[in-house]
């Protein structure tokens, strides 16, 4: 059986942080994308509204602040490890995410198959954001099935990987879910269940990992 993985990104790949959190450091507004950041998880603002603000926070935003964010991050190890042996195995792995395809995109360089994230202008920005290309947590779902689609698999045939409430919907779509460093009401919900900073250790849990892939 073929097997396509998929990816969140903020609070999943990336540990206690999110994209939008380390672009927002590189230009010195750590503070308001907090205070962003606590309103959409609590579900005060949409991912359309949240998208609108950054957009207008991240007016000085340039090419070289982006890269800055993506080397900086605080990444789980293990991460190109996994995607090599997803291919190896001739699996598909792929990310989803909220936050702007120009970052999301990124981890296209270590080995991702297909990244997507919201749609936002070309950086630095000279367009408003179009809330059309904005994603949702129920539009996770429609890329998973677009992504089955291109890879000829099923539903049946994904493990999702996410952290927080919006994951929660592709982790029912799909038979198999692994909850990352997640909050409880996801954990409750997942199939497996990792907390720690090695994905390696975490794709393990699902049982399609060689030995040799296993963190040393």
């Amino acid at each position: 059986m073929t097997a396509l993985h998929l990816f969140d990104l903020d609070g999943t790949l990336m540990f206690g942080s999110a994209a939008p959190v380390e672009i927002s450091r590189q230009l010195g507004v750590g503070v308001e994308i907090a205070e962003l950041e606590r309103s959409f998880a609590a579900c005060e603002i949409t991912p359309h509204q949240f998208s609108a603000a950054v957009r207008e926070l991240w007016s000085e935003l340039t090419p070289a602040h982006v890269r800055a964010a993506f080397d900086g991050s605080p990444w789980l190890a293990g991460i190109r490890d996994v995607w090599q042996e997803i291919r190896e195995r001739g699996d598909y792995c792929a990310v989803i995410s909220l936050s702007p395809s120009f970052f999301v995109e990124l981890l296209l360089e270590w080995g991702a198959h297909a990244a997507h994230g919201s749609v936002f202008p070309e950086v630095p920005f000279t367009r408003p954001v179009d809330l059309a290309g904005i994603l949702t947590p129920e539009g996770k779902v429609g890329i998973a099935d677009q992504l089955c689609a291109r890879f000829g698999v099923t539903r049946g045939d994904c493990v999702a990987y996410g952290d927080s409430l919006t994951d929660a919907v592709l982790f029912e779509a799909v038979p198999r879910s692994v909850a990352v460093n997640a909050r409880p009401y996801l954990a409750e919900r997942a199939t497996y269940v990792y907390e720690g900073r090695d994905l390696r250790e975490a794709y393990q849990l699902v049982g399609l990992a060689r030995p040799e892939v296993e963190a040393s």
